[in-house]
């Protein structure tokens, strides 16, 4: 008799399920953990200590006035902003607060920060771009965080007769589309419309009843005081 032959049998013997279970325990074993090399002799990582931190990646805690810096700088690039605007951008980016303060009170010392040239501008690209009437503007410049009476200084500079003739504008544009309904209904879209863009009514009905006329059709009988 051979010495296998004096060996005993596997329990899985003559069962499939029980020879693949066993084989599936020893082929999903962990691997020992590869050796590295100590002073050029292997070493095992097992039970021992981790490897030593890697100093040459570590990078210094940034300083968060320079962070703070940065993002101004590239939030007022190549567009004004409000101090409201900036500051709400330090505070989403977890800027401390005294750092946020301290920063803004420099920016606006050296004038990269001006709530009233800013109400200027944003007025400049906002009116006749969008045709605007001072009501709205003003209420776009509070959510931005311009204190009212500096909106108010900014907006006193709007010519009353640019801000009528940019209701006009509006009304004659609308016009095209509405050919094809009644003048009441048509008097009623166009003023709805001034008056979303922060036309008063009165001023609304009486460019409404003269663009109406201009364009042959029957304006509104009478104007509303605002």
């Amino acid at each position: 008799m051979t010495l296998e032959e004096d060996r005993p049998p596997p329990d899985w013997l003559g069962d499939v399920s029980t020879g693949v279970d066993a084989w599936t325990r020893r082929a999903s074993a962990p691997a020992a953990a590869p050796a590295v090399e100590d002073n050029g002799r292997p070493v095992s990582r097992r039970g021992g200590a981790p490897p030593p931190e890697d100093t040459a990646v570590q990078v210094p805690e940034a300083d968060p006035e320079s962070v703070a810096r940065k993002i101004l700088l590239d939030q007022l690039t190549g567009q004004a902003r409000s101090r409201k605007e900036l500051a709400d951008k330090l505070s989403a980016k977890n800027v401390p607060p005294e750092v946020a303060t301290r920063l803004l009170d420099r920016f606006e010392e050296v004038g990269l920060v001006d709530d009233e040239a800013f109400a200027r501008s944003w007025i400049a690209s906002r009116q006749p771009g969008k045709h605007l009437a001072r009501r709205a503007l003003a209420q776009e410049l509070r959510r931005k965080g311009v204190d009212d009476e500096v909106a108010r200084e900014a907006l006193d500079e709007i010519d009353p007769a640019d801000e009528e003739e940019a209701a006009r504008a509006l009304v004659r544009k609308k016009l095209r589309s509405l050919s094809r309904v009644d003048d009441t209904t048509a008097t009623r879209r166009l003023v709805g419309m001034l008056a979303r863009k922060g036309y008063g009514s009165g001023l609304a009905f009486a460019v409404v009843k003269d663009e109406l006329a201009a364009s042959g059709r029957e304006g509104p009988e009478t104007a509303m005081d605002d």
